[in-house]
């Protein structure tokens, strides 16, 4: 047996909700759930002022600005200014006039330089929720100095606002940003752009909940390089988006729609607009929730809470992998053995996963090592199962056809093709009885008896497949 210690795991997850995704099952049957984030920065922003090494250089009007090393850059700072000083109020007439609940992503540091805008967006009830202490990019920040700030900035947002965040997003994160936020306690963490859902996330054996953000439906897309260069298609863009999801909650599969906008670039006039005429129908459609993300965040713990799965492939140690996993394939603990040793991650954490990297073992294996799994199986309705020699999984299986339960002359016939099949090809008659009946294993064996053995080989490494497959669904 393999002694490896520390086999390749892949974190990333592929997989998700997968092909069928939960029916959110949104309040009042809503179609589809549109939210809109209010991302406040301005005053947080890289700046001398704030004990940065260099001023800002992102999203603002000056696309591909760079950072002035030691200098403050005043056209930088108005622009950021301004959406403190103009674009906030415009967006927060839009908004609340529009009845248009908002979340608001607060820079800690920023909603302290703005008494006035926070006292408004409380007085909206608008949920505040943290978008860290600096808008500063972290993906070089030590983990002991980005939990120090994360730390900070839920002090500070609780000192301004009177309220521990119950969410979290800092947009220019690191590796590290989810799991440290996670630590924190925090109802949501939205550091993620992976779905159309929210979903949960084991961080540290604790179940994280993630409800993901947007960068396409983002008017950040008006300062970055093939971005919009008009309101009208930021309208369009989300119109689309929009139209495609409310069809899909049409059958059943609703889904959530974010919306992510900066006061400093759709709070300018030649922009707003846009965002009006958004409004405006998305109001005229039936099932429309616009709820805020912790709204999302009660209803997904309220219908949909974490569920356990009884195994977890990627996460268990050898022993206990080969021990689930040891006999789906017949007397064959070799091909779990080297499936372990493969890059498993969550992706691997569901029968198609699991059935993938032991078939991709089978095949990969010589013709001698294929063959000797072959003359692992017992033959059918054969001299093991009478003596009741054969493993659980196989005595279910046969027992499933009806192979338990034959006449004398079924017993016979089956018996005689046994022989004449192994001494043509030199390994037993292999199929997957639980696709059959009786008379369908009879037939098949018939048909194929008089194959060449190249044809029946490659066939019954098929069948091996397959009846590993049957026995994964049956175990997970």
């Amino acid at each position: 047996m393999n002694t490896k210690i520390n086999p390749p795991r892949y974190p990333r997850d592929f997989a998700g909700h997968g092909a069928t995704p939960p029916n959110a099952d949104w309040p009042n049957g809503a179609r589809i759930a549109v939210q809109f984030v209010l991302n406040y920065e301005e005053g947080g922003e890289n700046c001398l002022l704030h004990g940065d090494v260099a001023s800002e250089a992102f999203l603002s009007e000056i696309v591909g600005a760079a950072p002035w090393v030691g200098q403050r850059h005043w056209n930088m700072e108005s622009i950021y200014d301004y959406g403190a000083r103009a674009g906030f109020w415009r967006l927060h007439r839009l908004l609340t006039g529009a009845n248009v609940p908002v979340t608001v992503y607060g820079v800690a540091s920023a909603l302290a330089r703005s008494p006035d805008q926070v006292e408004a967006m409380q007085s909206a009830n608008w949920e505040i929720a943290s978008h860290g202490l600096k808008w500063i990019d972290y993906k070089d920040h030590t983990p002991e100095a980005e939990t120090a700030d994360i730390a900070e900035a839920i002090r500070l947002h609780t000192e301004v606002t009177g309220e521990r965040p119950r969410g979290w997003y800092t947009g220019r994160c690191s590796v590290n940003t989810v799991a440290l936020a996670a630590a924190q306690g925090l109802d949501y963490i939205s550091d993620t752009y992976d779905d159309d859902l929210p979903y949960w996330a084991q961080i540290d054996g604790r179940d994280q909940l993630i409800i993901p953000y947007t960068l396409d439906c983002n008017d950040m897309r008006f300062a970055t390089p093939q971005g919009f260069n008009s309101g009208d298609q930021f309208y369009a863009y989300l119109k689309d988006t929009f139209d495609a999801l409310y069809a899909e909650g049409q059958t059943g599969q609703a889904k959530m729609m974010s919306i992510g906008l900066h006061c400093r670039l759709i709070g300018r006039p030649g922009r707003v607009q846009a965002l009006k005429r958004f409004i405006d129908y998305i109001q005229g459609f039936e099932g429309v929730w616009t709820p805020r993300r912790i709204e999302i965040a009660e209803h997904w713990v309220a219908n949909h809470p974490p569920k356990p799965k009884s195994i977890v492939a990627s996460q268990l140690p050898r022993a206990e992998f080969l021990a689930h996993f040891g006999g789906i394939f017949e007397h064959s603990e070799w091909i779990a053995d080297r499936a372990f040793d493969l890059e498993l991650g969550p992706a691997h954490d569901s029968v198609a996963g699991v059935h993938s990297v032991m078939c991709r073992m089978f095949r990969s294996a010589s013709d001698a090592k294929r063959l000797g799994v072959l003359n692992a199986h017992p033959d059918l309705a054969g001299k093991l199962a009478a003596a009741k020699r054969l493993t659980a999984e196989s005595t279910a299986e046969q027992a499933s056809a009806g192979l338990d339960a034959l006449t004398d002359d079924e017993r016979a016939a089956f018996s005689d093709m046994n022989t004449t099949y192994v001494a043509k090809h030199g390994f037993p008659f292999i199929i997957a009885v639980k696709d059959h009946d009786k008379a369908g294993i009879l037939r098949a064996f018939e048909r194929r008896i008089d194959n060449d053995t190249a044809t029946e080989f490659t066939e019954a490494c098929k069948q091996v497949e397959r009846i590993a497959r049957l026995r994964l669904e049956a175990l997970l």
